[in-house]
């Protein structure tokens, strides 16, 4: 059995929280500062990053994929989302770090009420936002203290931080692409143009690898080359990138319109737009940016990365190749699924078992180029941790009465995939099978809906709650995110939740379907599909209008839905959805009877 690409080591590692965070308070002093901001993103404010930008899992010992850290003199907290309150305090040293929420307790708030007059807290302005370090500013202002950019405080004390990563670009088939880089970038520049603009700032990895048709290996499970990009309104294009990632492959790929510099030249580069007008997205880009463009003396245009929504909506190539990677990962899954079935109940499988078995299964197709995340395969309890993850400290075995939810994605050259399944190991409870059922009558609706063109994420997200809250339950995470096509996992301007973006759901857009519900300390459940946004013809409406296609495909536990539940538009959904996946999938299992008898049990008539 090959290596997996997941490990199970527990990396963090809350005894080391009181040393780090004395080293921090102690540069602290000699620097004249009374705080630092520890956020966890990189220079490129992704979700995904390289081992030397976890500084806040260095400093916290949590390692989730979104918080902050503020560290005072004398008080520290560490913000999070509520994907991560059970985790950070597992990872944390409470005594050190008061846990609070990314989004109910704001940081500006704390800070505000923490920070004294003339008080000095700093910030790396790589590490930030152009948007929130306005925020924090403001807040700032209101009780006196001041907002200071300096070096990063954590670089300066983290003894043995990695190296930045050098892992080669290379070029993305244009059988794959679909579209030419010169093509991309003339439409979009074109586009700058009309609205005279005379260059735009790229620092999205997943903009900038999508544009120039590369990918990379900078970032674990996600094909960034990470690098920052201008492009200019006559669709060249400076890119900068650390050399030892470059080869004369991807120089003849990248032609002679688009100028290779080395990352140091990116900072002179914005400096030199002087009197050019820039496009700059203050949500994704970092203050550096905007502090370099405006003491250069560019006119600054404040605007989305004009990449983020043509990279979003799919071309008919792309979607093509998504498609049949889900084929191949489906078989995948239900090979997996056909042997959980068989060996669960032997009572010997524990869940990195079933992480390391799923990704074999992968790696049997011979397409797999990574998983697209660390999968989470979380039984019983473990499974109500919305991102739990697992590791050799806390993994546990499958127990009968159990309910086991494994959430989980591949990366192949043709496509990203990600799906989540629960699954009963032995006979469920009759509350399981309600909740599981609610769950799933929220996906059918939000699959089967239509919506007429201009329709937001936001506005969608309650069709997938509406049977949790008709008896009084819901779920605290989003109901869907974006997904690239051999990129990351996650991407937007899209996505389907309460706090939803403005954007527009569009032809192209690949979107999560993953309503769920957790009984905190019991279990946990999730069912997710990928959707692909498309037009739906409808005699007679006065407005375009658009549906889902689903283009997951893996059986639906049926030991866990109460069919009496169901409407009969319902049932038909799931015996439509499960003929689909007998007749696609099946096909790839003829080698494995076994299997394939499971599958064609598995996905029987409701």
């Amino acid at each position: 059995m090959n290596k997996p690409f997941q490990t199970f080591d527990d990396q963090s590692d809350a005894t080391q929280c009181a040393p780090r965070l004395n080293l921090l308070r102690a540069e602290l002093k000699r620097r004249g500062l009374d705080g630092f901001l520890i956020p966890r993103s990189d220079e490129h404010q992704g979700e995904y990053v390289p081992k030397r930008a976890e500084r806040l899992a260095w400093l916290t010992g949590f390692t989730g994929s979104a918080g902050l850290a503020a560290v005072l003199t004398e008080k520290a907290a560490v913000f999070v989302d509520g994907r991560y309150t059970l985790q950070v305090r597992d990872q944390t040293d409470t005594s050190l770090f008061e846990t609070l929420d990314l989004m109910n307790d704001v940081p500006t708030k704390w800070l505000e009420e923490n920070l004294e007059k003339g008080a000095k807290l700093g910030y790396d302005s790589w590490l930030h936002t152009q948007g929130a370090v306005e925020r924090y500013r403001i807040a700032l202002d209101r009780v006196g203290a001041i907002l200071v950019p300096v070096d990063n405080l954590i670089d300066s004390v983290w003894a043995d931080q990695p190296p930045p990563p050098v892992a080669r670009a290379v070029p993305q088939p244009g059988e794959l692409a679909g579209e030419t880089s010169e093509a991309k970038r003339g439409r979009i520049a074109s586009e700058l143009a009309t609205r005279n603009i005379d260059a735009a700032i790229l620092t999205m990895p997943d903009s900038i690898c999508w544009l120039l048709n590369i990918r990379g290996a900078d970032v674990p499970h996600t094909p960034f080359a990470l690098s920052f990009a201008i492009l200019n309104s006559d669709s060249s294009l400076d890119l900068f990138i650390d050399a030892r990632k470059t080869s004369p492959e991807l120089m003849v790929h990248l032609g002679n319109r688009v100028r290779v510099r080395p990352p140091e030249e990116f900072g002179p580069a914005l400096d030199a737009l002087t009197a050019k007008r820039v496009q700059a997205d203050p949500t994704t880009g970092a203050a550096f940016v905007f502090d370099r463009l405006h003491a250069g003396g560019a006119t600054v245009v404040r605007s989305a990365d004009p990449v983020q929504l043509p990279k979003a909506c799919k071309n008919a190539i792309e979607l093509d190749g998504v498609r049949r990677a889900h084929v191949r990962d489906g078989a995948a899954l239900s090979r997996f699924l056909a042997w959980l079935a068989r060996e669960a109940p032997k009572g010997e499988l524990t869940e990195i078992d079933t992480v390391v078995q799923l990704e074999e299964f992968r790696r049997k197709t011979g397409a797999l180029k990574d998983v697209s995340f660390d999968s989470i395969s979380g039984a019983g309890a473990h499974g109500a941790v919305v991102h739990y993850r697992v590791t050799r400290k806390t993994d546990q075995k499958l127990e009968n009465g159990q309910l086991l939810l494994i959430d989980s994605g591949a990366q192949y050259e043709d496509g990203t995939t990600d799906v989540t399944r629960t699954v009963a190991i032995g006979e469920p409870s009759a509350e399981m099978r309600d909740r599981f059922t609610r769950v799933l009558k929220g996906h059918i609706a939000l699959a089967t809906a239509r919506f007429p063109e201009g329709t937001t994420g936001a506005q969608l997200d309650s069709f997938a709650r509406r049977p949790l809250w008709d008896v009084g339950l819901d779920y605290g995470h989003g109901t869907g995110h974006g997904v690239g096509a051999y990129l990351s996992v996650h991407e937007g301007p899209q996505n389907i939740s309460p706090r939803g973006t403005a954007q527009a759901l569009k032809p192209g857009m690949i979107c999560s379907n993953e309503p769920g519900y957790y009984k905190t300390g019991a279990y946990g459940i999730r069912i997710e599909n990928l959707v692909v946004v498309h037009e739906v013809p409808m005699p007679g409406a006065e407005k375009k209008i658009l549906g889902f296609e689903t283009i997951t495909l893996a059986p639906i536990d049926l030991e866990l839905v109460e069919p009496v539940l169901l409407t009969p538009e319902e049932e038909s959904w799931i015996n439509a959805y499960h003929a689909e996946v007998r007749a696609k999938v099946g096909p790839l299992l003829k080698d494995d009877q076994a299997a394939l008898l499971w599958l064609e049990q598995a996905t029987r008539a409701v």
